[in-house]
């Protein structure tokens, strides 16, 4: 499937900043995050604030690494919105100016869309964690959890990647296999092959079989795949080696 288009990775991004720190304001800024549990509300809603006008001048600036803003003085609930909503606005825009390769961890430069993608898909989850947190609802359109899958499933397959988080090296294997096939009749399924050089990831047909496969919505599997689901929630199906799955979630999660 395409990456989305700009605008609407932008739009997406402005929505779910927006929305996350509405809702978050709603809560005590104490309360833990059931799944981010090492945060609070007030620290899940501080990771995205300055993440993205953290992002938005490293692009400005053209830095070589990743350049970070504090908390502003005074900032408490009844500023969230708006500032999770100006930080959004501010990445996009930088997004749209920049005429050149920007930084990356991962490798060369790349298009400065590379970042507003990567921090939408990084906003809406932890939209739904503040969702969880106070209670309130939260939903994402199929077409950016199909991306958000597609896009955390090549970084966890990136040799990059890898380097920077032994962890994934234990993903390795001999042809081992998982499918992540979401219900939506209009969107891909993933399979991951696990290879003794590390993982393939390609979208397949949906008859397609796999040693273990995972069925439900697509924001459900993306939830799942960023842990903020277990396999055990009827919201999704598993069919064939749970262990298998239960392997893979212990040593991965992204958004």
């Amino acid at each position: 499937m395409d990456i989305p288009p700009r605008d609407k990775l932008a739009g997406g991004l402005r929505h779910h900043a927006t929305a996350l720190g509405w809702k978050a304001s709603g809560g005590d800024p104490d309360a833990r995050v059931p799944t981010c549990p090492d945060w609070t509300l007030r620290q899940l809603v501080e990771h995205i604030g300055t993440a993205l006008p953290g992002m938005a001048e490293t692009i400005e600036r053209r830095a070589r690494e990743p350049l970070h803003r504090p908390v502003p003085d005074g900032m408490g609930p009844e500023h969230w919105e708006e500032w999770l909503s100006d930080g959004a606005a501010r990445l996009v825009a930088a997004v749209e100016a920049a005429d050149e390769p920007v930084w990356s961890p991962f490798g060369p430069d790349v298009p400065a869309d590379f970042w507003l993608r990567r921090l939408l898909h990084d906003t809406t989850v932890h939209h739904a964690d503040a969702a969880i947190t106070v209670g309130a609802e939260w939903s994402l359109s199929p077409d950016l959890a199909a991306d958000g899958i597609a896009e955390g499933l090549a970084l966890v397959a990136s040799p990059v990647v890898a380097e920077l988080n032994p962890r994934i090296a234990g993903l390795r294997g001999n042809g081992e296999t998982l499918m992540w096939r979401p219900a939506e009749s209009d969107l891909p399924a993933w399979l991951v092959t696990r290879t003794p050089d590390g993982l393939r990831v390609a979208e397949t047909p949906r008859g397609t079989d796999a040693q273990v496969t995972v069925r439900g919505s697509a924001p459900d599997l993306l939830l799942l795949l960023s842990r903020r689901l277990t396999a055990d929630d009827p919201r999704v199906k598993v069919v064939g080696d749970r262990a298998l799955l239960d392997h893979w979630t212990s040593l991965t999660a992204f958004g």
